[in-house]
């Protein structure tokens, strides 16, 4: 029985470190995990964004082609190209190919690559300097891996929403890492920190252009932190230039106009999110907050009433009752939280195996073997299948007293 609260806690509890790229850096996909998507909005509307008012200064979107650098993040230079041909060169077989240049990037007899999570950069910087975060180590392995002939992408990683004991207030976590395609038509995640498979509630690839877009939205954000405006929205609006399509985007550049009291601009902005789409939940908490700073307390309600509303209907806000539950050791309320989790997302494999443990600890084994046979036929991560099947065999054990 403690193997099994073991594995229930390593599934919903425990961080992922960034020395554990060994287990998870690269991952064979079995099927595609869901994305999403926005309806698109036309580069006119970001054209013609109301200009940055910081006291007697006016900042347009014209100034972003002036002020803002053309980033060239996928350039490799020489000595690039050298490293690509020692380790890749007369490999026919494209798996052993994408195995190798991994091996050689991340390895201590390659790059010895390490993880930093601010160190940004485009190819050749994180090739010289050995150090990178998520998005620029994937600016590095895509620059590599196209040289070697292969198929590789960016792709954006939704993480489960995470909700603070305290206040309930969630934490949506986004992740940028590298597909890779194969001729058979195998797809590979590379990664530098690499989420917990059971983190991940979806995945979109992203095209060159949507990868550059979150380069500069990061550099907006940092930006932002540090109260720079007008770098902040200069970035900002020139990532939406590339991705006027993303609803995070958008909410983020109404943080910006929040910032500089443009109030107008900045519901404006937030509005376009929820335009997109209807669930960004930053944009709700935001303009929930910015109708009670302007005392318009009957639309702050309606906001707040949508956010509970998305509360109650997103699956992880459930399954994150019944982790808390489980955590002390209450299975029948955990249980019931994850009972409605799942019946909010019936196919979503971590949901139904997470469920299956809660049975398990219950001794409830024929119910157990049922969540988790079905986690197996549901998941698309190979390293979640093996888990799911010695689980399932520990189950299979209990249940006959072998």
């Amino acid at each position: 029985m403690a193997s099994s609260i073991a594995a229930f806690r390593e599934c919903t509890l425990r961080a992922c470190l960034p020395g554990s790229w060994s287990a998870l850096a690269l991952l064979a996909l079995v099927g595609t995990l869901a994305g999403c998507s926005g309806q698109p909005v036309d580069r006119f509307a970001v054209d013609n964004l109301p200009p940055l008012q910081i006291a007697a200064t006016t900042v347009t979107t014209a100034d972003v082609a002036r002020r803002v650098p053309q980033l060239d993040l996928l350039t490799l230079d020489d000595s690039m190209r050298e490293f690509v041909a020692r380790y890749t060169d007369g490999q026919t077989n494209t798996r052993l190919r994408l195995m190798s240049l991994h091996e050689a990037v991340r390895g201590p007899g390659g790059l010895d690559m390490q993880y930093d999570p601010y160190a940004d950069g485009n190819a050749r910087e994180v090739f010289h300097r050995g150090t990178a975060n998520c998005l620029s180590y994937a600016n590095l392995f895509i620059a590599l891996a196209r040289e070697a002939g292969l198929r590789a992408s960016y792709q954006w990683v939704e993480v489960r929403p995470q909700w603070s004991r305290v206040s309930e207030r969630v934490q949506v976590g986004l992740h940028v890492n590298v597909v890779v395609r194969l001729r058979d038509g195998k797809r590979y995640m590379v990664d530098i920190d690499p989420l917990p498979s059971r983190d991940i509630s979806g995945s979109q690839e992203l095209t060159d252009s949507e990868g550059a877009a979150l380069y500069y939205n990061n550099i907006a954000m940092a930006a932002l932190g540090d109260a720079q405006f007008e770098t902040a929205w200069l970035y900002l609006v020139r990532a939406l230039q590339l991705n006027p399509g993303s609803a995070h985007l958008w909410a983020n550049l109404g943080a910006i106009y929040r910032a500089t009291d443009q109030y107008r601009a900045a519901e404006q902005s937030y509005l376009q999110a929820l335009e997109l789409d209807f669930t960004e939940y930053s944009a709700m908490t935001n303009l929930a907050v910015l109708y009670g700073m302007e005392g318009r307390d009957e639309e702050s309600k309606y906001w707040l009433d949508r956010v509970a509303i998305y509360r109650r209907s997103n699956p992880y806000y459930h399954a994150w009752l019944g982790d808390e539950a489980a955590a002390q050791g209450d299975w029948r309320e955990a249980l019931d939280h994850y009972d409605r989790a799942v019946s909010l997302a019936p196919d979503d494999s971590r949901l139904l195996f997470r469920r299956g443990l809660i049975y398990f600890e219950l001794d409830q084994y024929p119910a157990a073997a049922i969540d988790i046979e079905q986690a197996i036929d549901r998941a698309t991560l190979r390293t979640d299948i093996s888990l799911y099947r010695r689980q399932l065999d520990e189950v299979r054990r209990a249940e006959t007293g072998v």
